[in-house]
């Protein structure tokens, strides 16, 4: 099936808008949310005040589609990673350099996801948490398959349950993950997966 051939005007109204996208960015994580307004992104990606609220309503929906187009984005590179390989471990080990990669080439945008996700008000983030915890789910329910896989190819125990796997895996990444952001000289994210997988494939018992 042919794709649809975007026309001129579309293309230069997608490069508009993501330079407004960029610009709000760069403010957001100097100043933070609160503290950037819709005049100063018009300004910093050079557009009329009037050009700006023709692609969004106000600063909170722009705020809202920055969050969300880089979740999105950030979904699709995670499975990848975890449709590629054939073998499960490779699978999983996929997955953890992918969100090491991710976090260490948008470093903007993660900190400023989690410093207004954990202090913003509710208003901010209304209507956020249900369209990204759904891509959230998606990612733990592809997980929660390779580990189901994993067993029943008896190249993992059945100690848990394939979806409790999956939430330990990912909150163990994480956790390496949030170290690294804030000491990334003392705690630097393990260029090796296993490492980290490791906690989960050996454990911590002396057998």
């Amino acid at each position: 099936m042919q794709e649809k051939k975007v026309s001129r005007r579309e293309r230069e109204r997608l490069r508009q808008r993501q330079e407004m996208l960029d610009a709000a960015l760069g403010l957001f994580s100097e100043k933070g949310y609160h503290n950037v307004s819709m005049h100063e992104i018009a300004e910093k990606s050079e557009f009329a005040i009037g050009t700006l609220y023709k692609f969004f309503e106000n600063k909170e929906d722009l705020y809202k589609s920055l969050v969300l187009e880089q979740a999105k984005k950030f979904h699709d590179t995670l499975m990848k990673a975890l449709e590629e390989p054939v073998d499960v471990i490779e699978k999983l080990r996929g997955y953890v350099k992918a969100k090491g990669e991710i976090f260490s080439k948008h470093v903007s945008m993660i900190r400023l996801y989690f410093a207004e996700t954990h202090g913003a008000s509710f208003n901010i983030r209304a209507g956020l948490d249900s369209k990204i915890q759904e891509l959230y789910e998606q990612s733990l329910q592809t997980l929660t398959t390779i580990f189901k896989r994993g067993i029943k190819e008896k190249r993992f125990k059945n100690i848990a349950k394939p979806y409790h796997l999956a939430v330990a895996l990912d909150s163990i990444t994480n956790a390496f993950l949030f170290l690294w952001l804030e000491a990334p000289e003392r705690h630097p994210y393990p260029k090796n997966p296993d490492l980290i997988l490791n906690i989960l494939f050996k454990g911590l018992l002396v057998p």
